[in-house]
């Protein structure tokens, strides 16, 4: 029997999940399978609509070796689990005469910790599992989520937290569950033969298609033990964010208060001097971070330096002398030593990488509201990393709806490590960009309308005229707005301003739920939803619901934003333009992903509107322009409203 064609099954799953086969789908599936077959890399960028995740997901089970699916959010893995792999599978089993075997793989703090539910936490004194009177009654929320995590154990065959509904907070999923470092190891646990997380490695292990995360990907490429099964291919969808999400993992912290968590659990399984050596230091790093002002420390100041030698020797010599001490009182001994040395090696990693002081690093303060402050530190740059751990042995292919910035790739490419296009050389990592477009005609459906007429946004400030255009969209909108704000402190006080000024609806993230907010705006048209960066790429509502989006200014980087300011000086001092390189960039990402939430369905309509006159009038406003979709443009107020108006009345008749 001769071997089925790309198209002939890429049909099969288009017409198994009950889609229109579109030609940027098959254009990209087309480009993948070569990718694959070369040992190549593809960034390809795929418009809403397009339907990307067959793109990649049919030429991958069609190539036979196993594939690693790598994706930015909770909602997306889930929808290749439980939506489109089965259904592609199944579509595909009578052409290829084999069932492809798929699998989803989490960290291990995502999974249900057995020995931990059923031995309780190591006890702090302040976070044991019940306090005395909750044992009793546990009427408190978190004893009432705890209670109710006992029973779904019992029920759960994946131990998945994101299987648990109604989901539980940080701190109750705390009490049932463990990182990779606070692991007993299967072998050692009296659970191990049980283990969820460890189940979950060994289906991934057998599958042929494992989907994962990219934080869980950016570990296996940082840390160097690996997570994920040996793969031939590896697919990166929503890789605008895979940078951040490196970054993030890549970045330490230390505040007071986890290092005297560290200092309380270390302290009954050390001697004397090892256990007041640790508690000395614990102290004199309190002392400095009392006086730490938010910013980056171009240099380590000589306080801090001290105080973090201190730490790093003396939770040296805790690592060092934990398991040496034994304490009759100690119940669980093996759980209670894996959990303080996860502390104290945390401490000691971030300590001793602050003073080694490496040039590719970035220190600096941040003070939060809550938790007080913190010293942090992250790489200047991912590039190299992920150039070396990505790139090397594998077939890889980047997707997104926003990977073409400017006009071309090179910009992203740039932040992955990647030579322009086209680059020839024997370390050169070759790759090449595709954009197979979207199925939506963007100049007939939507409108990009810049406010040319405001002034530029200052840094502090109230935007008056800025306020009196939103609300004045809105009005001509009947409603239907999505309002896309560089802060929350933004965002707030627009929300206060209009709900005083409009007979209309407005929520505001943070008053409910991400998940709540998105479904109320979706359900009443005269609605409006205000907030920050979650919703600027978090939102997908089709129809009359959202047909005005607006953001408040260009969403460049604060310029007190340590990292971004510490890589966009490197760029200037390296003979580049920092500024388009590290400021541009961040903002055309974010406008694309803000603008992309307009038009999600063939039949929408409406306006982006942007109320910064700065993408009109500034030298980089073309770039960013570019960045966007191929929307009408326009800089007359008067058309906008009219459109607007227009797109209202339509909706209206329509009874929508």
């Amino acid at each position: 029997m001769t071997k089925p064609s790309l198209p002939e099954l890429l049909n099969a799953a288009v017409t198994a999940v009950g889609g229109t086969e579109r030609p940027g789908q098959a254009a990209m599936a087309t480009a993948v399978a070569e990718a694959v077959d070369d040992q190549s890399h593809l960034l390809v960028q795929a418009g809403t609509g397009t339907g990307k995740s067959l793109g990649y997901l049919v030429p991958a089970l069609a190539h036979g070796e196993r594939v690693v699916v790598a994706t930015a959010t909770l909602a997306l893995q889930r929808q290749l689990v439980e939506r489109d792999l089965p259904r592609t599978v199944d579509a595909l089993h009578p052409l290829l005469r084999r069932r492809p075997q798929f699998a989803m793989l989490k960290g291990r703090s995502n999974y249900l910790c057995l020995h931990r539910l059923h031995e309780g936490v190591p006890q702090d004194e302040e976070e044991g599992l019940f306090d005395q009177f909750e044992a009793a009654a546990p009427s408190s929320k978190l004893g009432q989520d705890l209670l109710r995590m006992r029973d779904w154990a019992d029920e759960t065959e994946t131990g998945d937290r994101d299987d648990l509904t109604p989901g539980v907070s940080d701190r109750a999923w705390a009490q049932i569950s463990v990182s990779s470092r606070e692991c007993l190891g299967a072998s050692k646990c009296a659970y191990g033969a049980e283990c969820f997380a460890e189940q979950a490695r060994e289906r991934a292990k057998l599958a042929d298609v494992v989907v994962t995360n990219h934080a869980l990907l950016a570990i296996d490429a940082i840390e160097g033990a690996p997570v994920l099964p040996q793969h031939e291919v590896l697919i990166v969808d929503e890789a605008h964010e895979l940078v951040s999400r490196v970054t993030g993992v890549a970045t330490g912290e230390l505040t007071p208060g986890q290092v005297n968590r560290a200092v309380r659990r270390a302290a009954k399984l050390v001697n004397e001097k090892a256990a007041d050596a640790l508690q000395t230091a614990s102290e004199g790093f309190e002392r400095v971070m009392e006086l730490a002002l938010p910013g980056r420390l171009e240099e380590v100041p000589e306080d801090l330096g001290y105080a973090l030698m201190a730490l790093r020797d003396a939770a040296r010599t805790v690592i060092s002398a934990i398991g040496a001490t034994r304490d009759k009182s100690v119940q669980d001994e093996d759980a209670v030593r894996k959990q303080a040395l996860a502390s104290v090696e945390s401490v000691h990693a971030v300590a001793e990488r602050i003073t080694e002081g490496s040039e590719y690093d970035v220190v600096w303060y941040e003070r939060h509201d809550r938790f007080g402050a913190s010293v942090r530190v992250a790489p200047l740059s991912v590039s190299g990393l992920l150039r070396e751990k990505l790139f090397a042995e594998r077939s890889v292919v980047l997707t997104s709806a926003t990977l073409k910035l400017g006009g071309d790739f090179n910009g992203v490419g740039a932040s992955l490590g990647l030579a322009p296009e086209g680059t020839a050389g024997e370390d050169v990592p070759q790759w090449k960009g595709l954009d197979v477009g979207s199925p939506f005609d963007y100049p007939k459906q939507g409108i990009l309308y810049v406010a040319r007429h405001l002034a530029t946004p200052g840094r502090e400030g109230s935007r008056t005229d800025m306020l009196d255009e939103l609300s004045e969209l809105i009005e001509a909108a009947g409603g239907r707005t999505l309002g896309l704000f560089s802060s929350m402190r933004a965002a707030k006080a627009a929300a206060e301003e209009l709900r005083e000024r409009l007979d209309k609806p407005i929520l505001l993230q943070g008053e409910e739920t991400l998940g709540e907010l998105i479904k109320n705006f979706a359900a009443d048209p005269e609605t409006c939803l205000f907030g920050t960066l979650s919703l600027w790429q978090g939102v997908d509502v089709p129809g009359a619901s959202c047909q005005l989006v607006v953001m408040d200014r260009i969403p460049f980087p604060r310029p007190d934003d340590p990292l971004m300011s510490a890589r966009q000086k490197a760029v200037e001092e390296a003979g580049g333009n920092g500024f388009m390189a590290v400021a541009a960039t961040h903002a055309a990402l974010l406008m694309a992903q803000g603008a992309g939430r307009l038009v999600r369905a063939t039949g929408d309509k409406g306006v982006v509107a942007v109320l910064d006159p700065r993408l009109a009038n500034a030298r980089y406003g073309s770039y960013l322009r570019a960045s966007l979709p191929d929307f009408w443009y326009t800089t007359d107020r008067n058309q906008a409203r009219r459109s607007l108006a227009a797109i209202d009345a339509a909706a209206k008749a329509d009874g929508r």
